[in-house]
């Protein structure tokens, strides 16, 4: 779409236009994201035809948001924000766009805090902040949400990559947490520190490059494909890392959390159990899919 557009746009075209590269329900939600975050103009404002009383330079704003849209860049980027968790996270390329299925993660981790907390407590143990660590923290929006949820917690978090790391920080600033950001290979490259985590959580790259064909466009060409894929020869690459090193860097009953492949998800739980961790649970997220996985060290 040319930005020299003579007619206005209004909602109905943008979600037309949209319809072209999306399905009609996927649109429709991209073009009222749009209005409502960049224009304040809501469903009713536009049953009332408001959408179409923008001032030219919303207009112009409006024109130039859509000649992204239709270039299949994905809408989280161009509003240069994403919800998880309820909280607003700011991401851009660099990171990966924080997905609905990883909120459940965070509270797969969040109850095991709280059943952590009550043994210990039962136990007649000292009381101390649990020590989470979350292994690849992109935009930061586990670490950042755990942080948030589990007062009586330390958060750490890592990353290979500088960008990432600064992005996170900035979320954690913008949610008032505090949270220890470190530049980390996991896969081996560095020392790891062996500090003892009651738990190790992570969203790890775990896509095979063969499976990228038949992924959208506004993924593949645009969320770092770092953050996304593994060799088609070794799926399993970060999670026998991160179980490897969890299985010395764990307290006694610590966990370790994963958000896993479907298509690997017994071979990642027997990963788990091969590194010396007991208990290894894969878990079905809301559709169904063999999505996460846990286990703990005895």
């Amino acid at each position: 779409m040319s930005t020299q557009s003579v007619t206005p746009l209004g909602y109905h075209d943008v979600r037309k236009m949209l319809s072209a590269i999306y399905p009609d329900g996927e649109a429709t939600a991209i073009a009222r994201m749009v209005f409502e975050e960049c224009f304040h103009i809501t469903l009713a404002d536009i049953y009332m035809g408001r959408d179409r009383e923008l001032p030219p330079d919303s207009l112009a704003a409006l024109s130039a948001i859509a000649d992204r849209l239709m270039q299949h860049e994905p809408v989280q980027y161009v509003l240069g924000e994403a919800v998880f968790c309820g909280r607003r996270f700011h991401v851009e390329p660099g990171v990966l766009i924080p997905r609905p299925e990883t909120e459940e993660l965070c509270r797969i981790v969040t109850a095991a805090a709280d059943r952590l907390s009550a043994e210990r407590q039962s136990a007649g143990m000292p009381e101390r902040p649990l020590r989470i660590l979350d292994i690849g923290t992109g935009s930061g929006c586990i670490a950042v949400t755990l942080a948030a949820d589990i007062p009586q917690s330390t958060v750490a978090a890592w990353d290979i990559s500088p960008t990432a790391l600064s992005i996170a920080r900035g979320n954690a600033c913008r949610h008032g947490v505090s949270i220890e950001f470190k530049e980390t290979d996991i896969l081996g490259r560095q020392p790891l520190p062996r500090q003892p985590w009651d738990i190790i959580v992570s969203n790890p790259p775990y896509i095979c490059s063969k499976e990228s064909a038949m992924m959208a466009r506004n993924v593949t060409d645009y969320e770092p494909g770092t953050a996304l894929f593994v060799p088609d020869d070794d799926p399993l690459l970060f999670y026998r890392s991160i179980a490897d090193y969890a299985r010395n860097a764990l307290a006694r009953g610590g966990m370790l959390a994963f958000e896993i492949n479907p298509l690997y998800a017994a071979e990642t739980a027997a990963a788990m159990t091969a590194a010396g961790l007991s208990e290894a649970t894969v878990i079905a997220d809301q559709y169904g899919r063999q999505r996460f996985a846990t286990a703990h060290k005895e």
